[in-house]
């Protein structure tokens, strides 16, 4: 009887801590979603180690929803969009996004992202490949490298 009591004891403590883990997720998700709402203008972009010119880059929006959806649009236009999920408790944060509509439709990406006040740095490989460990995009590896400044509002 003493052994069953102590197991449920013990099973008890370790729920109570799964739960509180995934409180502290759930805040830092909500925290940084917050932070991530709005408008975001491409500054620079390097796909494959090869670094668009600034000027083309700059015709890339996004727009994140506090929801995790987000649009991408080239100057005005909207050309793909999607869902997006976080966990900023890792290290690096991760990102995974899947697009709904318009290029790459269906297929998820692995990444990592990195939040400032006004900047954000995000970098991911294509679908199919593993996850980035750091913030590089070198000749072969497929990542693609995107630093975002904060648009503001109109």
């Amino acid at each position: 009887m003493r052994h069953s009591f102590i197991g449920l004891l013990v099973m008890g403590v370790l729920l109570t801590a799964i739960a509180s883990a995934d409180d502290a997720t759930d805040e830092a998700i909500k925290k940084d979603r917050k932070q991530i709402e709005g408008t975001w203008r491409v500054v620079a972009l390097e796909v494959n180690g090869n670094k668009a010119k600034e000027e083309d880059a700059k015709k890339l929006t996004v727009i994140n929803g506090s929801d995790g959806t987000w649009s991408l649009h080239d100057e005005e236009k909207e050309i793909s969009k999607g869902t997006s999920s976080i966990d900023p408790t890792k290290k690096p944060k991760t990102i995974d996004f899947t697009p709904t509509e318009g290029a790459g439709t269906g297929n998820q990406y692995l990444g990592i992202y990195e939040l400032g006040q006004k900047t954000r740095k995000m970098c991911f490989a294509p679908p199919g490949k593993g996850r980035p460990t750091e913030f590089s995009s070198m000749p072969g590896s497929e990542h693609i490298l995107v630093t975002f400044e904060r648009e503001k509002a109109k």
